[in-house]
């Protein structure tokens, strides 16, 4: 029947052409086979004028034909332009809305991306599904409280030290501004520090009233924890169950690329989220072991602040490694800071050029100018939480955009079932 309609539509539109043709070449007046019926009236020819269809073969109405050709695609790049940006508002504006929801589920992503090597050892070992998830889960968030729980020991029982030596460290600071190239005088000193005081006493108001949000916002924050936890469960336990059931919502021409791309997805998410903590475990190592051979204080909670500061690209390393080298220049001066800022920039440029290709190896390759500007736009979307994902939502976006505009056919999945007619 859809091979009948269209051959009776494609008949119609010969028949149109053909009759359009005799009415350009002047013969509408006679009639034909093809167009029974009697003689049309002859119409007025205008000298020098051409055919529409020949002309403007693109066009649907004589007001096109009015318009330059240019104009009329970029009117056409323009609207459309517009839609996508209204759709792409609208999204941003829902994910806002609901981001209370979207952070933790992102979340919940990578901790799965990064907990299933795990899941599936024990899933080999013949432990049931439930109990290996319930397994792994519990065993990383006791790394992590435990990681935490060191780390602001080791804070607290420095803390006393390390505020007798900032004391020291703006004396000299002061002694420096003094007898240095500055040169400054007792009385101009004091004035600097009493302008700093009452800057500092003019925004205390901002400042509490930033804290005090801060605060407020702690009920979201446990929500947000609880859901992390029962959506990473529940990714680690039924996760190919749940992507089989969205893909079977689509299309039946479309599941099998995007059941492809969604899997090539996450075997680049897995590999990025690994990758990233090994680097990260690499970083804290060895910037770790520089604080340790020149005595710096909080050696350890540096180098678990490098570590978490890893996952998020370029910015995170960088700050974390200023903070490593203030402390060092507090506690025992700017020589040892310039050998710490050695340190910190060499571990970096290695990070950077051995073992970021090494490890990551191209199917996460990403160019450093979408980097940047995928952490600027998550900063601005969603504060710290969209810095850390922003880099993995890049790189899933760019695995699966490549698999769905590949032209090759996807590999049969090998629980398919090939049915084959007999013949007679």
């Amino acid at each position: 029947m859809r091979g009948r309609l269209r051959r009776a539509y494609e008949s119609g539109r010969e028949a149109a052409r053909t009759r359009r043709a005799a009415a350009d070449t002047g013969d509408a007046g006679v009639a034909s086979p093809a167009a029974p019926g009697p003689p049309a009236a002859p119409e007025a020819v205008v000298v020098g004028a051409a055919s529409l269809a020949a002309l403007h073969s693109s066009t649907v109405s004589r007001d096109d034909t009015e318009v330059p050709h240019a104009l009329r695609i970029a009117a056409a790049w323009c609207w459309r332009l517009i839609v996508i940006g209204i759709v792409t508002w609208a999204l941003l504006r829902i994910v806002g809305t609901i981001s209370i929801v979207i952070i933790p589920l992102t979340v919940a992503l990578l901790l799965s991306a990064l907990l299933a090597p795990a899941v599936g050892w024990l899933l080999r070992a013949r432990l049931p599904r439930s109990l290996a998830t319930a397994v792994v889960l519990v065993g990383g968030l006791a790394a992590v409280v435990g990681t935490l729980t060191l780390v602001v020991n080791e804070f607290i029982k420095g803390v006393p030290e390390l505020s007798q030596k900032s004391s020291e460290g703006v004396r000299q600071i002061q002694d420096w501004f003094k007898t240095g190239p500055l040169h400054l005088s007792d009385s101009q000193l004091n004035r600097y520090i009493d302008e700093a005081q009452n800057w500092i006493n003019g925004n205390t108001e901002r400042f509490t009233s930033g804290a005090i949000s801060t605060a407020a916002t702690l009920a979201e924050v446990l929500t947000g924890t609880v859901l992390v936890l029962f959506a990473t469960f529940f990714f680690l336990r039924d996760g190919n169950n749940i992507w089989r059931f969205l893909v079977r919502l689509l299309p039946v021409a479309a599941r099998w690329k995007v059941d492809d791309a969604g899997r090539a997805s996450w075997a680049t998410l897995g590999a990025y989220v690994r990758a990233t903590v090994l680097v990260a475990f690499i970083d804290a190592v060895g910037i770790g072991i520089f604080l340790v051979l020149f005595d710096i204080p909080f050696a350890f909670p540096l180098a678990a602040l490098v570590f978490l500061g890893a996952f998020i690209p370029i910015v995170g390393a960088f700050l974390s490694g200023v903070v490593a080298v203030l402390v060092a220049l507090v506690d025992s001066g700017p020589v040892t800071a310039l050998i710490i800022l050695g340190a910190v920039i060499g571990v970096q440029q290695v990070e950077g050029h051995v073992l970021q290709p090494l490890i990551m190896g191209r199917a996460v390759a990403i160019h450093p100018l979408a980097v940047i500007i995928g952490i600027a736009a998550g900063v601005v979307l969603a504060g710290i939480a969209g810095a850390l994902v922003a880099v993995p939502l890049i790189a899933v976006l760019n695995t699966a955009v490549r698999r769905l505009a590949a032209r090759t056919v996807p590999d049969t999945p090998p629980d398919a079932v090939v049915v084959a007619s007999q013949a007679p």
